[in-house]
């Protein structure tokens, strides 16, 4: 019985250390992206990207911008590059006013100076994204 119960214990034990292996651990690339704000870009607030393994086709926040205020997103992922997460950023009428992917080149960050008050959304989608996971950062200057 001491033997069953063991073997019990053993095989939940690997599964379970095999479920958390394929989670995301967004909290670890979120904090990794605060100190990557370019200089003079003071930290608002962080996100944590989670597209749950591939089931999620975007995330998003909202966050009000102010009009004069230059804001900067970046992206911290699993690997040297960004995966392929793609930032966007779209004003309160859901018009896109920016984008990190350029020309079909995904880049890091993206950088727009707000010209209205207002809500902003946030999204995150995955193009060809391979762990969809990861964190960012929001920051500001005027």
């Amino acid at each position: 019985m001491k033997k069953v119960v063991i073997a019990i214990f053993l095989l939940f034990s690997v599964g379970l250390s095999t479920e958390l292996a394929g989670q995301c651990d967004a909290e670890s690339y979120t904090s990794a992206c605060i100190p990557k704000l370019a200089t003079g870009f003071n930290f608002l607030k962080s996100y944590k990207i989670d597209g749950e393994g591939g089931t999620k086709d975007k995330v998003e926040y909202s966050y009000v911008f102010t009009k004069g205020t230059q804001y900067m997103i970046n992206l911290c992922t699993p690997g040297a590059n960004v995966d392929g997460i793609v930032v966007s950023l779209y004003d309160a009428n859901r018009n896109k006013v920016a984008s990190s992917k350029i020309n079909g080149q995904v880049v890091s960050a993206i950088a727009y100076p707000c010209n209205a008050t207002g809500i902003y959304y946030i999204q995150y989608t995955f193009d060809g994204s391979a762990a969809h996971c990861g964190g960012s950062a929001l920051g500001f200057k005027r």
